[in-house]
């Protein structure tokens, strides 16, 4: 009784987890093509070990929950006993950074990137959740992987989400190395009067 319990509430979270990814990926695919352009980024600034950790742990991270989303069997090794409660405070959580990250996407139009090299018609954003912090769309990281784990009922996605956002923090210096680069006064004094991740107290 209790797997076929279990089997029933994997089945409803993984209608509803669908039902939240699809219109989510499609507006990040909508807001990355609204920011392309034909100008060729040099990704390797960022160093490639970096490069090529973050692009493998962001394909594992997908790969893992299509896997979860086809069979929630999957990964019993990392399967946490959660109440129903966690898991509907995990669709909260994960509505909640959907916003929050599209709120970042707009603020940044154009600038919007997947590496630390600023683009040539770059402009320093300071509106919307930037206002704030620099680097607000880091600060949904550690969030949604923690709600995509609490929704699945899995441990999986938060184990990977650690090292991604590790690797994000690190390379935030040589992103705003950049920055500290082609905007020197006007990001000098931004840094000043805001928080890497959270607002200055």
């Amino acid at each position: 009784m209790i797997i076929i319990a279990m089997a029933e509430t994997d089945s409803l979270f993984r209608a509803i987890l669908a039902a939240i990814l699809l219109p989510g990926l499609a507006a990040a695919l909508y807001y990355r093509l609204r920011s392309h352009s034909r100008e060729k980024l040099d990704r390797a600034q960022e160093g490639i070990p970096t490069l090529i950790s973050l692009r493998l742990l962001g394909l594992l991270f997908w790969v893992c929950l299509f896997l979860w989303m086809a069979n929630p069997s999957r990964f019993p090794s990392t399967r946490l006993a959660l109440p129903l409660e966690a898991r509907w405070f995990g669709l909260g959580l994960m509505a909640v950074s959907f916003g929050w990250i599209s709120w970042v996407f707009r603020s940044l139009g154009s600038n919007l990137t997947d590496t630390v090299v600023t683009r040539q018609n770059a402009y320093l954003v300071t509106r919307g959740p930037y206002a704030w912090i620099r680097h607000p769309l880091y600060t949904a990281v550690l969030p949604m992987g923690a709600a995509v784990s609490l929704i699945t009922g899995n441990a999986v996605f938060f184990l990977i989400t650690v090292p991604v956002l590790a690797l994000l923090v690190r390379r935030t210096d040589k992103e705003e190395a950049h920055l500290l680069a082609r905007f020197p006064d006007a990001y000098r004094s931004y840094m000043q009067r805001t928080g890497r991740f959270l607002p200055k107290l």
